[in-house]
């Protein structure tokens, strides 16, 4: 009996053995096959983009990511699915697979690219910024977010220059507000707006005109020292500039700017040689 015990015990142990040996073979097959049909799509997925079908390239990238989610090309096709959106302007679309990419994968080691190719969405759908300053502001914060989080990435200091650009861009809607309120001789709101300016977004090439319409704009409204102070400031910093010819020709009518002398000189041209005709 206990012979038969023993017999039974390495057959059932020896059947088991044999049959998960069977089970991870198996396994095995079937998991080279899915990570082969993965490469497949990712493969696919490039072909098409390259050959300019950006919509079905995305798709191909996203099967490749779902067919093998633990494998370490499961994030790249899922970033090359927000590239190929976000190279053929699809902006809504990049930031959903964007957002889901920082959202599934918080440690990998492309992350200050996806963030930054996030600001990049927001930074392309800037189409009017007097009118919708939403994309613009998402775009400052995120560019913020990669110089802060990622300072020695490859992407700061672009993130620098397209801050500097959005500077500019910011500038540029109180410029046009201010001018509006100039037309509408409201005297008050334009100076607020210029100041603005000249305050919060010194280092944009706005500045130098918002320190003449200031002068300008006090001059007009009867504050001549608060004038003279505006045009000290941008005689300081800007004595060169056409702006600061304007504005020393607000308190010396007589002057006479390089343009205007310029077209005196064109003008005693013409007269001089009409002395031959």
């Amino acid at each position: 009996m206990n012979f038969l015990k023993i017999l039974l015990i390495i057959f059932f142990v020896s059947f088991f053995l044999t049959n998960c040996v069977k089970k991870e073979k198996t396994s095995l097959v079937v998991e080279e096959d899915v990570e082969l049909q993965m490469i497949r799509a990712f493969r696919e997925g490039y072909e098409e983009f390259e050959g300019g079908d950006s919509l079905f390239a995305a798709k191909k990238f996203n099967e490749a990511e779902l067919l093998f989610p633990q494998s370490s090309w499961a994030p790249k096709a899922a970033l090359m699915a927000a590239y190929v959106y976000y190279a053929d302007d699809y902006y809504f679309d990049a930031e959903f697979e964007l957002n889901r990419f920082i959202k599934t994968y918080p440690k990998n080691p492309n992350l200050d690219y996806a963030h930054f190719l996030l600001a990049m969405c927001y930074y392309e759908k800037i189409i009017d910024e007097k009118k919708d300053l939403g994309p613009l502001l998402q775009a400052q914060e995120k560019f913020n977010f990669i110089i802060k989080n990622y300072p020695d990435s490859d992407y700061a200091l672009d993130a620098e220059y397209k801050l500097d650009l959005i500077q500019d861009y910011l500038a540029s809607k109180e410029m046009y507000i201010a001018l509006h309120y100039f037309k509408k001789k409201k005297w008050i709101a334009s100076i607020n707006r210029y100041k603005t300016v000249v305050e919060q977004y010194e280092k944009t090439i706005y500045v130098e005109e918002a320190l003449h319409r200031l002068v300008e704009l006090y001059y007009t409204i009867g504050l001549e020292n608060e004038s003279q102070k505006y045009a000290s400031l941008l005689g300081y910093n800007y004595q060169s500039s056409k702006w600061y010819e304007k504005s020393y020709k607000i308190f010396n009518k007589k002057y006479k700017t390089k343009l205007e002398l310029k077209k005196e000189k064109k003008g005693m041209l013409k007269k001089f040689k009409k002395l031959f005709d």
